[in-house]
């Protein structure tokens, strides 16, 4: 104590001579202003003075408001919603930390709030003349200096990021803020305002955020003891939060104050658990982000509920190797994407469920064919076109032929184009791809679909026909709207409220930015009528299969990459659009899983979701521009003013060797048997040496060497192919 009395003599003193001195400083100043006062000339320059320093000092506090609401409004975390105003995404705001805003606060809560914090807060104007004058008297005579600053200064305080520097010029600066704010926005805002962007430890800010990362509730729904639990942490964020035990004598001590019974048995040990602030797995993976709070195209609950059903059929193919899978799912004809799903478990880290798989490039099997078919009916091919469905030999630029097969291995002579897509058959396809040309092909998909191919075009060839070519799950739903929508690609849109381009999504392998006429309506309803036909198709496919729906208005096509490492399924209706794919990121193959059993249990299921929901308008698929055709007494459908017989026969092949191929090679061994076939009755030679007369016949090489083989039909019609057998 006798150092203590010293120092305050010393300080008091100190105050008393300071206030002195000012006060006959301010006396004589008033002596001097009335003497100026008599002067008329001197009355009027100083109203004038005075007029222009009160506007400059309203326009100060005027821009000082402007500037608080300005960071109030920067300091809120961005948060993406979906098409209905669920929250999908929060980030943090420029400080780290976490908080969304609320429009108003319950009665009690901010009841609570100004008994703990500032109970004269609706008497004073954003300064408390008393307090301000205790704490400095504090702080002259050496003392602790706390409990001053208001409501009003402490929302100041949190606006400026002064938390940290607590300095007596940042102090005058808070006042005046303070003054300007109290001036300009009604006390319940300056309250609501605080009540959002208190910091409550662990990176979470406001009242709100705070109470679902502590309690895992809403603020309303926090009983007494834990509402003072809360409240309490506002002094000491970092030590005395509701995981800390000393929040438990802070959160007793303000129950008592505002007059409520704290329940020690409500009060335990409060863990912490696996709350995180809102984070959408896929719209972060693609890196979508938004500089304010926006509203996508998404629909967060469908997405859950796809995710649900994804994660059901991984975890059922799981002893057939598959892991992962992905179901994209686009709103038509709006081109908006409803639901993206790329992982089954968004919180699982084994088998590559961090990976989104709806933006990686896979090979997507026979769902390139609707395209192939496509490019075939714009240069004059149609459903009812005819094709020889045999052994055939495509030179590639590899120098190793080609000899495609179909998925059973076997051949079915001639048949229509229909028949052929609905039954996803290789070898019709090639045949289809070769009369297009890969050079217009790799041109239609490059400059009419905007396609990045991830390697060269020219390095697939007519791997294409038979689902060699890479496309992530996203980019593939995008170029299939075009069928639907009658040859026409939009824009993908995501976003629901940004500015024109920025709503757009550009796929990963596609930058669309425009709507564009890809073809005329007629050939796109071609492709649709064919793969809505299920009656074609059960040769393959069965009358009872995934791909059956309880409606009629759709279309559907399945894919399977080579040796099973991909299952894919495609399908739409007027109303919307659905991509699923099953398989893992290891890029193993799957045991047998097809497009049908694997990726199509996905679509079915996701089919009869959408079925069911809003999304679902029944609207019919629209094949106005097509025209049935009677060809030899059966129904197939082609296009008004088809030339019949032109385009019936525009694949025919007139030669008389169907195998073998001209360069052929084979290995000589006991009783090798090389088939002859031909399409018509002909006489068959080897090296002018008569073999005999059919349709079909085997020649038994005696040596090694080159042979010519001949066939002579019934009108002299001559044909010769050259092949090789190699003795060993």
């Amino acid at each position: 104590m006798r150092h203590l009395k010293p120092f305050l003599t010393y300080n008091v003193c100190t105050l008393y001579k300071l206030v002195k001195k000012y006060f006959h400083y301010v006396q004589h100043c008033l002596k001097e202003f009335r003497f100026l006062m008599r002067d008329k000339r001197c009355r009027e320059r100083a109203l004038g003075v005075t007029a222009v320093g009160l506007f400059i000092t309203c326009m100060l506090l005027y821009a000082a408001e402007q500037q608080l609401m300005k960071n109030y409004k920067n300091l809120e975390s961005v948060a993406i919603e979906d098409r209905k105003g669920t929250v999908l995404t929060v980030s943090p705001n420029s400080k780290s930390e976490y908080g969304r805003y609320e429009e108003t606060f319950s009665p009690r809560v901010k009841e609570w709030l100004i008994k703990k914090e500032d109970r004269f807060f609706y008497f004073h104007p954003g300064i408390n003349p008393l307090s301000t004058l205790r704490a400095t008297f504090r702080y002259v005579t050496g003392h602790r200096v706390g409990g001053a600053s208001t409501i009003t200064q402490q929302l100041v305080k949190n606006l400026l990021s002064h938390e940290q520097n607590r300095s007596i010029i940042n102090k005058f600066v808070e006042m005046f803020y303070a003054l300007a704010i109290e001036l300009f926005t009604t006390k319940e805002q300056i309250l609501t305002m605080y009540a959002n962007t208190i910091y409550m430890g662990n990176q979470t800010q406001g009242l709100t955020e705070a109470s679902k990362l502590y309690f895992g509730k809403k603020l309303d729904g926090l009983d007494d003891t834990k509402l003072a639990m809360l409240l309490a942490t506002i002094s000491s964020p970092s030590i005395q939060n509701p995981w800390r035990d000393e929040n438990a004598r802070v959160s007793r001590n303000l129950a008592l104050k505002v007059g409520v019974v704290f329940d020690p048995s409500l009060a335990r040990v409060v863990k912490e658990h696996d709350y995180a602030p809102l984070k959408n797995f896929e719209l972060a993976s693609m890196g979508e982000t938004c500089a304010s709070t926006c509203k996508t195209t998404l629909d967060g609950g469908l997405t859950e509920r796809l995710r649900d059903i994804l994660n059901k059929h991984v975890l059922k193919g799981w002893d057939a190797g598959a892991r992962n899978g992905a179901i994209v799912v686009i709103k038509l004809p709006e081109n908006e994407l409803l639901a993206i799903v790329g992982t089954p478990d968004k919180m699982g880290f084994e088998a590559g469920q961090q990976i989104n798989m709806a933006i990686q490039p896979r090979p997507i099997g026979s769902t390139a064919k609707p395209f192939i078919y496509l490019a075939g009916f714009e240069k004059g091919l149609r459903p009812y076109t005819l094709v020889d469905d045999r052994e055939y030999k495509f030179p590639t630029a590899a120098g190793f032929p080609l000899y495609p097969k179909n998925y059973d291995g076997t051949y079915r002579g001639w048949i229509t184009l229909h028949t052929a897509l609905s039954n996803s058959l290789n070898v019709p396809t090639v045949k289809t791809l070769q009369y297009v040309g890969l050079s217009n092909f790799y041109d239609f998909l490059e400059h009419k679909l905007n396609f990045k191919p991830l390697q060269d075009l020219d390095s697939y060839q007519y791997g294409i026909a038979l689902g060699g070519l890479e496309m992530d799950a996203l980019t593939l739903a995008h170029y299939l709207t075009l069928f639907p929508e009658d040859g026409v690609l939009k824009p993908l849109r995501l976003f629901l409220e940004k500015p024109g381009r920025e709503q757009i999504l550009p796929t990963p392998m596609s930058e669309l930015t425009y709507e564009k006429k890809i073809v005329e309506p007629g050939i796109a309803q071609l492709v649709s009528k064919v793969l809505n036909d299920r009656i074609t198709g059960v040769e393959q496919f069965g009358l009872a299969s995934n791909l059956n729906l309880f409606q009629d208005n759709y279309a559907v096509k399945t894919g399977t990459s080579r040796d099973y490492h991909d299952s894919w399924t495609v399908g739409y209706t007027p109303d919307f659009l659905v991509v699923t794919w099953l398989g893992n990121v290891e890029n193993t193959p799957l045991k047998h899983v097809t497009g049908q059993s694997g990726a199509g249990a996905i679509w079915n299921d996701s089919m009869e979701l959408l079925l069911n929901s809003e999304y679902n308008k029944e609207t019919p698929l629209a094949f106005d521009k097509t025209q049935d055709i009677v060809v030899n007494g059966s129904i197939d459908f082609g296009l008004p003013g088809d030339v019949v017989a032109e385009h019936r026969n525009l694949l025919r092949d007139d030669s008389l060797i169907s195998s073998p191929q001209k360069g052929d090679t084979f290995l000589l061994e006991s009783q090798t048997d090389i088939p002859l076939v031909s399409p018509q009755n002909v006489s068959w030679y080897a090296n002018d040496q008569y073999l005999g007369q059919g349709t079909k016949l085997s020649f038994y090489p005696p040596l090694g060497g080159d042979y010519t083989i001949k066939a002579t039909n019934s009108e002299e019609t001559t044909e010769r192919v050259l092949i090789h057998v190699i003795s060993r």
